[in-house]
């Protein structure tokens, strides 16, 4: 992945998932299980010798930034973070995702309430790598990535997990900002949507939340804002390679020519980024590509940056307020359809 990303799962639900793997379901339901109980109160992780006085600071954060997307922003109030993981430091998720070699089209998976899914999430790494095998032999493209964190969406009390705390303060506040937003929103089967506002959520909360908690002139305030800068600069990039590849695969030519030329595209891509790279004021995009190109990874990255200039339009639209944006979209989401489409025709008339 370009950067450590998020998703949003539900894992003991797929326990009713007609036809779904028993592997599958009980991997994932002993994971969580796992995970949940052997975390430990707020009060108690805060005492505990082995965390650095600056990993205890931003476990304090974590109750503030809770609040202020509670009250500020207008996010859904649960009883997450209250609890933290600390048996390991790892991230505590691998994801899956395919694609057909010769179309920008996202392999799914369908479980109860939250539909269609883009991916698969695994609590350990043989099992990961077991799935990518075992999509490769089917001829797709296939990507594996790891997440910083995940959402069960307020079914369960979700955890601090270690490997948030041990990483920049900027990225802790993007991410629970970002799972709050799935805990508040979260539309069946339209993931793009779901992980686009979520991305944009994150990071306009956590520039709104670091300068009023620090300043603007402070240098977290400083990092938030040159992460949105360059979010900007990469979803431009990422939208111009996708509409190239998009046209590309739908030109008259045979799947094995289409497989063959892609490949330029790819290395001219690359090539592109690379001298991109000098402008990027932070190191959230600098591993884009470092693995290759193909269809998997890109839909997987799309997932999260494509859509951001859309996302954003609609903030300005409200006058910049995040929880203005979001009662806007609760109120679009009541009605059935691709809420992606509806906010482009929304943006038109608005226009």
């Amino acid at each position: 992945m370009v950067k450590k990303g998020t998703i949003a799962v539900i894992l003991i639900l797929a326990l009713s998932c007609h036809g779904c793997r028993l592997a599958y379901i009980f991997h994932a339901a002993s994971g969580q299980f796992r995970l949940l109980h052997d975390s430990i109160p707020m009060e108690e992780a805060l005492k505990d010798e082995t965390l650095s006085p600056e990993q205890k600071a931003r476990l304090r954060l974590v109750t503030r930034i809770k609040d202020f997307g509670e009250k500020e922003l207008g996010l859904k109030p649960t009883r997450n973070y209250q609890t933290v993981y600390l048996k390991s430091s790892k991230c505590p998720i691998y994801c899956i995702s395919a694609s057909p070699k010769d179309r920008l089209v996202r392999t799914t998976w369908w479980f109860p309430v939250v539909g269609d899914m883009p991916y698969l999430g695994f609590f350990d790494l043989k099992s990961a790598e077991a799935k990518k095998e075992n999509l490769a032999k089917k001829d797709l493209d296939v990507t594996m990535g790891v997440a910083d964190a995940y959402s069960t969406l307020g079914w369960f009390r979700d955890p601090v997990t270690l490997n948030l705390i041990q990483g920049s303060t900027v990225d802790l506040v993007e991410t629970i900002l970002h799972e709050m937003t799935h805990v508040t929103l979260y539309l069946k089967g339209q993931g793009e949507f779901n992980e686009g506002l979520a991305v944009l959520v994150g990071k306009a909360g956590a520039l709104s939340f670091l300068k009023k908690t620090y300043g603007p002139s402070d240098p977290l305030t400083i990092e938030a804002n040159e992460s949105i800068e360059d979010e900007r600069l990469f979803c431009t990039f990422l939208s111009s390679l996708l509409k190239k590849l998009e046209a590309f695969y739908n030109s008259p030519i045979s799947y094995q020519d289409k497989l063959a030329q892609r490949e330029e595209v790819f290395f001219t891509s690359i090539d592109d980024f690379s001298r991109l790279k000098v402008r990027f004021k932070t190191r959230r995009f600098t591993r884009f590509g470092s693995a290759g190109l193909n269809n998997a990874y890109l839909m997987s990255v799309g997932l999260y940056h494509w859509q951001f200039h859309l996302f954003e339009a609609v903030l300005r639209k409200h006058g910049n307020s995040i929880k203005a944006m979001m009662a806007f979209f609760m109120d679009l989401a009541k009605e059935d359809g691709n809420m992606l489409s509806r906010t482009r025709q929304w943006l038109n008339s608005a226009h």
